[in-house]
């Protein structure tokens, strides 16, 4: 047993008595005694003994751990360090898919479009009869390169724009205007020159000249995507054969093909939307089309307009309000808004609760808030359709013959009409029994209605099932006006139908302005119209299989007539003179009974 001894103050102390010490230190000759049997060696049978030499006891290998070695976990600073700017050159160079660069031959149709809508929109602002020439031809020695040249006769181009409108995004002068326009985002042209440097390294070449008695600018220019501005490769004077215009010239990376979605569909679909512009398309395949223009009068040029009160938000009417150097709230709404009075501006600010002296700039959001509700309150007339300029009934019809050469042609202009506060007119035509499908296409079997989109005179090529006017055509009964149509798909026949929405702005999908958003009274506005165009061509149709059974019937008569001469010679005795006129006679009397 163990004692407790107390030694110096402040320490312990542990003794054993004498049986206990005796039984320790016999348990402690018994492990040494195992032990030594454990480490004890054998001796070898022969009775020889060997000699060991013992290795000289080596460095222990390092352990190589497979473990991955640790990152250090980011902090404020770290990431703060890493983040900078994006220029939005680089995001759609990146994401060139948002714009129309899909792939090599959507990309030569976007390029050819956008050059081609700065061409007529330049021409139709400067009141210019427009005179095009496209060409497009493939690069030596290549097979996916082409270089791509538009002309125009347009007013031209001054010097210290150049750059910026062909290198630059997001620069034009359009974006804030509320007026029909082709070209609304200011992305289009620079981002088909972008396209061509990415994929071929080549600038945009450009030739422009604003003035016959001064000579043409000759420009090369590139983009540099990481600041989103222009590089000036080459600054120079040179000739052109035009008085007034400009050409541009991109050599991309591209596919040509024809048929449907391709280039040579685009240009046809451009000649019917605009029937007063002169085209000359030259193909990769060396042929030339030429649509020669079918009207000298110039469309009507819209003029620009104040938004709507209906068309803002809060945060925007806030904004407005803030910026604005009117010093008074009526005074604000009668001139930063169109269709307000000054009596209707002093009713809406009397609804807001709000006194007519208060200065905009001191406007608070809660005031604001109650300035929008009594807008959205209050009766205001529509929006001035001065800004639309639609393409009319009668040249809708002239570009429909000018690529189609069919029977019959109709076409309806409807009122405009606004959605969010901003003004759009719907356009249609049609044109049934092509001449040409008929010869080409396989007897006894119709063809599905070919649908074509224009939005404010341009094309719409591609995502035609996430259209608008591709849902209300579809949700249009066809066979009201005598066209066989099976559920959920387009009717069938030999008709090309044209749907033209114009609008100060157009509501689009996506950057790359492919198919039109579903507002609903976009889609009301689109069926009336095509309902239009319907019963004139359910009118037309069923008049044809009127008279094309009439003549069946008309057959019958004149096959068995004979036959009833006979027989009336044969009850009667006549003679062959007496069966001619009796013949003759009833003929003309089931003639006259017939209704036609």
């Amino acid at each position: 047993m163990a004692a407790k001894k107390v030694g110096k103050k402040g320490q312990l102390s542990f003794a054993f008595d004498k049986k206990a010490a005796g039984r320790g230190s016999r348990a402690k000759k018994k492990v040494k005694k195992k032990a030594k049997k454990k480490s004890g060696t054998r001796k070898p049978a022969t009775g020889i003994r060997k000699k060991t030499t013992r290795a000289k006891s080596q460095p222990a290998a390092k352990r190589v751990s497979n473990r991955p070695k640790v990152r250090e976990a980011a902090t404020a600073e770290s990431m703060a360090a890493r983040q900078r700017d994006i220029s939005v050159s680089e995001f759609f160079a990146k994401n060139r898919h948002l714009l129309g660069f899909d792939n090599p031959r959507k990309a030569l149709l976007t390029a050819v479009k956008e050059a081609v809508d700065n061409s007529l929109d330049a021409c139709d602002e400067a009141h210019i009869l427009p005179d095009l020439t496209i060409t497009i031809k493939p690069v030596a020695e290549t097979d996916n390169k082409f270089t791509l040249n538009v002309t125009d006769n347009g007013p031209g181009i001054v010097k210290k724009q150049v750059p910026n409108i062909f290198a630059r995004l997001l620069y034009g002068s359009k974006f804030h205007t509320l007026k029909m326009s082709r070209g609304q985002q200011g992305i289009g042209i620079s981002a088909a020159g972008m396209y061509g440097l990415i994929t071929t390294g080549e600038p945009v070449q450009i030739i422009t000249r604003t003035r016959a008695s001064v000579p043409a600018q000759h420009y090369h220019v590139q983009i540099d995507t990481a600041k989103n501005r222009p590089e000036v490769v080459l600054d120079e004077e040179c000739e052109f054969e035009l008085g007034t215009g400009t050409s541009v010239t991109i050599i991309l990376e591209g596919r040509y093909q024809k048929g449907r979605q391709s280039v040579d569909e685009y240009i046809s679909q451009t000649a019917m939307a605009n029937p007063h512009a002169t085209i000359v398309y030259n193909a990769p395949d060396g042929k030339t089309y030429e649509y020669r223009r079918k009207s000298k009068e110039m469309p009507f040029v819209p003029i620009e307009i104040k938004p709507h009160p209906y068309g803002v938000e809060v945060g925007v009417l806030y904004k407005m309000a803030r910026d604005s150097r009117c010093k008074t709230i009526s005074e604000f709404l009668r001139t930063e808004f169109s269709r307000v009075s000054p009596r209707l501006a002093a009713v809406i600010a009397k609804t807001a609760r709000l006194s007519s002296r208060l200065r905009p700039k001191k406007i608070t959001l809660k005031e604001a808030e109650r300035l929008h509700t009594a807008i959205n309150s209050t009766k205001i007339m529509a929006p001035s359709s001065d800004c639309i300029g639609p393409i009319g009934e009668d040249k809708l019809v002239e570009g429909l013959k000018r690529v189609v050469d069919a029977r019959f042609y109709a076409g309806c202009t409807r009122r405009p009409s606004v959605y969010r506060g901003n003004p759009f007119l719907i356009e249609a035509a049609l044109a049934y029994g092509s001449k040409a499908e008929e010869a080409d296409g396989e007897p006894g079997k119709e063809p599905l209605m070919r649908l074509t989109r224009i939005a404010n005179r341009v094309p719409l090529l591609y995502q035609q099932s996430g259209c608008a006017i591709y849902r209300a055509v579809l949700d249009t009964n066809w066979r009201n006006y005598g066209l066989s149509q099976s559920r959920g798909a387009l009717p069938t026949g030999r008709v090309l139908l044209m749907v033209h929405i114009a609008s100060v702005w157009v509501p689009f999908t996506s950057e790359s302005k492919e198919a039109i958003a579903h507002y609903p009274e976009i889609i009301k506005e689109i069926k009336l119209a095509v309902q239009e165009c319907g019963r004139k061509l359910g009118m037309y149709v069923r008049r044809q299989k009127r008279i094309k059974a009439e003549m069946v019937k008309r057959s019958y008569i004149e096959t068995y007539l004979p036959y009833i001469g006979e027989a009336l010679a044969d009850i009667l005795t006549l003679k062959d003179r007496q069966v001619t006129t009796v013949v003759k006679r009833l003929k003309t009397t089931l003639e006259k009974s017939r209704k036609m």
